[in-house]
């Protein structure tokens, strides 16, 4: 028995589940999709991939009709997250019918006025859909569902105003869907001021302790490139994420791991749209399988396969730590973190382990480790300076103290990630 027929879906919905190979609800479909399809405006908490797109995409499908007009509307944090989530509704309202199409920035403008005349299902981020709103090329007046996706990115990102002025020019009598990885209080006060009675569920999960481990290495500052390099060429992995804090070390780090021959492809917000999506698409299907990002860049994204996430950089804000490791050890699958720590991340990784003390994150013995000759970012592979050989002690041995190093200033000046 497939067990989404307990909640009394359309025929259609129910064909495009079925046809999906969808039969058992995710923690955050039971606990949300009653209550969605009740007509209850929803508050709900879950990690990236857990399942929340087919929650609200329920509501979307069910009360959306052909050729009525736009009538759905759903607000994401990026440009990648939007295609995500339209190729999701495009495959569960195949049988209602509905044209659903993705609103960003970055792409030309005239295709999106035309499509927005017969779409009735649009995904769009803040920024793109504001500028519509003001051009008066978009409808909004026969919304019936607003879903904000992923909120706490949106307002991580500074657009919580954009998403406030798209708000108002909806109507009022709609049901509004909210999804957050974490509900803040500024969450809280967007819903009292916009939502009716919202129903709050929650199906948080940080990690799952028997099935992820953390590790760190604590090394100079100029070979840390090198013991990248040697633990991807010697561990075993499925897909690698490799997360740094800027753009710029993004491109150092992707340009060098190509050097030493291995697959690795950058996204980040400085590449074009068609590099942005053509580079998912290439990790996605196993072309690359090192993915090196920004934190902004990677957001919401949902990404299968996924066995180790490298932080090159600590992140200075802890949530994002665990956003970057609930990357892996999904779907009951093992998965490995390891932190490569030198003086300038000492503040970052003392933070993370105080507001989250419940981590046993694991000193490791750097290995022996070969030079390599480091590309800067400014050339293709031409020009090649030495990066400081270094030995360590051929050791693996653990040691299950937490972080003690001195905490020291992060000597970088900000950059945009």
């Amino acid at each position: 028995m497939n067990l989404f027929e307990e909640y009394h879906l359309s025929n259609p919905l129910m064909t495009a589940i079925n046809q999906l190979g969808f039969d058992n609800p995710t923690q955050i479909q039971q606990l949300s999709i009653p209550h969605i399809m009740a007509g209850k405006d929803v508050i709900g908490e879950s990690a990236t991939g857990s399942g929340k797109t087919l929650a609200f995409g329920c509501s979307v499908v069910d009360h959306a009709i052909s050729g009525q007009g736009l009538q759905a509307l759903i607000l994401t944090p990026t440009r990648e997250l939007a295609e995500q989530v339209r190729m999701s509704l495009t495959q569960l309202s195949y049988f209602k019918h509905l044209r659903v199409i993705s609103v960003y920035g970055g792409v030309s403008i005239s295709n999106q006025i035309n499509n927005l005349t017969k779409a009735e299902v649009v995904v769009a981020t803040p920024g793109r859909l504001l500028d519509h709103i003001r051009r008066r090329t978009i409808n909004t007046s026969k919304i019936k569902v607003l879903v904000l996706d992923e909120v706490d990115t949106m307002f991580d990102m500074g657009f919580i105003e954009d998403v406030k002025k798209i708000i108002r020019v909806c109507p009022t009598n709609r049901q509004t869907l909210c999804f957050s990885a974490t509900i803040s209080s500024s969450i809280k006060e967007l819903a009292n001021k916009y939502m009716i009675n919202p129903i709050r569920v929650s199906a948080v999960k940080l990690v799952d302790p028997s099935k992820m481990e953390q590790i760190y290495y604590n090394v100079r500052r100029n070979v840390k490139l090198s013991l990248l390099i040697h633990l991807l060429q010697h561990e075993q992995s499925k897909l690698v994420m490799v997360f740094c804090n800027t753009r710029r070390a993004t491109d150092i780090v992707v340009k060098n791991l190509r050097g030493n021959k291995i697959n690795a492809t950058a996204i980040h917000g400085g590449l074009s749209q068609n590099k942005r999506t053509s580079t998912l698409r290439m990790f996605n299907n196993a072309k690359a399988n090192v993915l090196v990002c920004t934190d902004v860049a990677s957001r919401g994204l949902h990404i299968d396969n996924v066995s180790h996430v490298y932080n090159y950089d600590l992140p200075k804000d802890a949530k994002d730590y665990v956003h970057r490791i609930g990357r892996t050890a999904r779907a009951g699958e093992t998965g490995k973190v390891i932190n490569l720590l030198c003086d300038i991340d000492h503040d970052n990784f003392s933070r993370i382990l105080r507001e989250y003390n419940s981590f046993r994150i694991e000193k490791v013995e750097p290995p022996v480790m070969e030079k390599v000759l480091i590309i800067s970012a400014d050339n293709d592979y031409g020009q090649q300076r030495s990066h400081n050989g270094w030995r360590g002690q051929q050791s693996h041995h653990r040691s299950t103290n937490h972080w003690n190093g001195p905490p020291r200033r992060n000597s970088f000046g900000a950059q945009r990630r």
